[in-house]
């Protein structure tokens, strides 16, 4: 059985002020608002369009497809005793193809930023990756974005020196850690 289909410990992960949950259809005005608060530097693919896509419609829609892999996937983080949606956070394929090593990835509304919530989500997520058997994670950010590498060095990432050159949204930095 391999890693993604191996059923995972828990579905809901806990720290002491989160949950981190699996995605329900009902996220979609979240995600959507997560989408609509992008930095108007992320590539337009990645923000709402000026005729207003992806709909909330569209969203629901890839929340009905979304698979959880690699293990354990994005997850809704939420606050613990309000239940508050606040991001996501979990592990995506990695985007420079090694695929025993995939990225964290995170994303919270700007009313959860400088709160420890991306440190914390990312720790959990940390925890169940290594319990999953994976030995190293990946994660690119955008030079530009000092609030996500702050994060990632608390947590451990270290700089590779590797970075993809991008004029128009900023140079993409490799960063790596070892499990």
């Amino acid at each position: 059985m391999s890693r993604n289909q191996a059923p995972l410990p828990r579905d809901v992960l806990e720290t002491e002020r989160l949950r981190l949950r699996p995605w329900r259809i009902d996220d979609a005005p979240f995600h959507r608002q997560l989408w609509l608060e992008r930095d108007s530097r992320v590539p337009a693919h990645r923000r709402i369009t000026p005729d207003g896509r992806p709909t909330l419609n569209e969203m629901e829609d890839w929340l009905r497809h979304y698979e959880q892999m690699p293990a354990p996937g994005l997850l809704v983080v939420e606050h613990r005793e309000s239940a508050i949606t606040l991001g996501y956070c979990g592990l995506v394929s990695n985007s420079v193809g090694q695929t025993e090593e995939p990225e964290l990835a995170y994303e919270f509304l700007r009313r959860a930023w400088n709160q420890g919530f991306a440190t914390e989500a990312s720790r959990a997520i940390l925890t169940q990756a290594k319990a999953l058997g994976y030995q190293h994670l990946a994660s690119t950010v955008r030079e530009w974005n000092t609030g996500s590498l702050r994060v990632l060095e608390k947590l451990g990432f270290t700089n590779t020196g590797e970075s993809e050159a991008d004029e128009v949204h900023g140079d993409s930095l490799l960063l790596r850690k070892v499990l």
